[in-house]
């Protein structure tokens, strides 16, 4: 059972910012430490201790995928500092150059 440190008022709050905000990462982070490198689109629909959970459309199908932290978050702050680092580990992965880095 994964844990559950954050209250669902943070999980909303957080998974509402990326996906408007950051649509763009989450879809970097997907197609690249998600395993779905054909993914058009991706939004956050949740997290926890362990992980965040997103929806990612290939070929036209929605599926589900679930990315593992590098280590388990208690902390609210800890997850934006996750998330960055995930996408900065896609933007390699994929060839990318990170947004303020050239």
């Amino acid at each position: 059972m994964p844990s559950t440190p954050f209250s669902p008022e943070v999980v909303a709050a957080v998974t509402r910012h990326m996906n408007g905000d950051h649509p763009e990462d989450t879809l970097i982070i997907c197609r690249s430490l998600g395993g779905r490198p054909g993914a058009t689109s991706a939004r956050m629909t949740g997290l926890d201790g362990e992980g965040g959970d997103y929806a990612v459309t290939v070929d036209g199908v929605e599926e589900t995928i679930r990315i593992p932290w590098s280590e388990p978050l208690s902390e609210r702050a800890q997850i934006r500092t996750e998330v960055v680092r995930m996408y900065r580990e896609g933007c390699v992965r994929l060839g990318l150059a990170p947004r303020g880095e050239h």
